[in-house]
């Protein structure tokens, strides 16, 4: 992790990088049963869908996904950890596993990394991916008591906390706080990393992805794209951004908002477009590859993506749409105060 921030920041300077795709889409691909999640762990439950615990009981399916994004062009490959944390693994009965679920997935992407950069001697960096649990700081689940919480500050900052170690000791280069829905969630994990980065004596770089829950550009928590970066950028992170959300076409004018107030690297990787009605995604890799082709010709975007849905021709086709596209500028804010609250609030000097 050493040095990864200033060796990304290097990279981004020539060049629009390149993130990976989903993991899901692609492991449902593969057909597995019952066995290949369970191996050989003797868990109490059933792990059919527990997509992070391959790592352990199948490590080939997760390697051979992240070489087919690296193939498709990847400058950065996300670890299989969306879920890897204590409370998510809690519904497997898997909450035990979940050091070496992070530890051992890490290891896979960092191999797969260094494997790709010593061939050609391009960087390939290793994000530690860290989703939001199914917990929120901000809102109470009980409608009739809106003070309850399931879980407080500490509490998941600690859940965080043993995720991110692992990752970090796994090999991880930055530690991937992406799916945010909940600003208040995603501070629990930014002091989660910098608290683990003091431990070890040095810099954790951070990537911060939100994702919005309406055309308006709010996550569930309220906060527009402008406020939540005025709440999260004293972690300076290494890159800003958002994923998920809608596909790339409803999501440009919100890239445009975070794009023109960010001043650090940006990375956007959206679905492939809207599901059907069987919850599937339709949109063709040229379709995709296109919309985040217009991102980079306007100037928006340093690193790009995709996330639901898309796969390593997707990013195939992206890479190959951005070849050649100069990055974006990182903005030069003037130097006020910015505070955030649901809107974005600016004490002028």
């Amino acid at each position: 992790m050493s040095g990864a921030r200033e060796k990304l920041q290097a990279a981004a300077q020539d060049r629009i990088l390149v993130t990976d795709g989903a993991f899901g889409t692609e492991i449902q691909n593969k057909g597995l049963c019952d066995a290949d999640y369970a191996g050989t762990l003797g868990l109490g439950r059933d792990q059919k869908g527990n997509n992070d615990i391959l790592a352990l009981t199948r490590p080939d399916v997760v390697d051979a996904i992240t070489r087919a994004y690296l193939d498709a062009g990847s400058d950065i490959v996300s670890t299989n950890t969306f879920s890897a944390n204590r409370i998510s693994q809690a519904d497997y009965a898997a909450e035990a596993l979940v050091r070496d679920i992070n530890h051992a997935s890490a290891r896979i992407a960092r191999a797969a990394a260094d494997d790709y950069e010593a061939r050609d001697g391009r960087p390939r960096f290793v994000a530690g991916a860290v989703g939001p649990t199914n917990k929120t700081l901000s809102l109470s689940p009980d409608v009739n008591d809106p003070g309850y919480r399931e879980i407080d500050f500490d509490g998941l900052k600690e859940v965080y906390r043993e995720q991110i170690d692992a990752l970090i000791e796994g090999g991880a280069d930055f530690i991937l706080i992406e799916t945010i829905f909940d600003t208040l969630n995603a501070k629990a994990g930014i002091m989660a990393a910098i608290e683990a980065g003091e431990a070890l004596g040095r810099d954790v770089p951070l990537m911060i992805s939100m994702t919005i829950t309406d055309l308006a550009g709010r996550n569930l928590s309220g906060h527009t794209v402008e406020a939540f970066w005025h709440a999260v950028r004293h972690c300076r992170p290494a890159t800003i951004g958002l994923n998920c959300s809608f596909g790339a076409q409803q999501l440009r004018p919100h890239v445009q908002a975070l794009s023109a107030a960010a001043d650090t690297l940006l990375m956007a990787y959206p679905n492939a477009g809207l599901p059907n009605e069987l919850g599937c995604y339709d949109e063709l890799p040229p379709t995709t590859a296109g919309f985040l082709r217009g991102w980079a010709e306007e100037g928006l975007v340093n690193v790009v993506g995709g996330c639901c849905g898309s796969t390593p021709a997707h990013i195939a086709a992206i890479a190959a749409s951005v070849a050649g596209v100069a990055p974006r500028r990182l903005p030069r804010p003037a130097p006020v105060t910015r505070l955030a609250g649901l809107e974005p609030m600016i004490l002028a000097a």
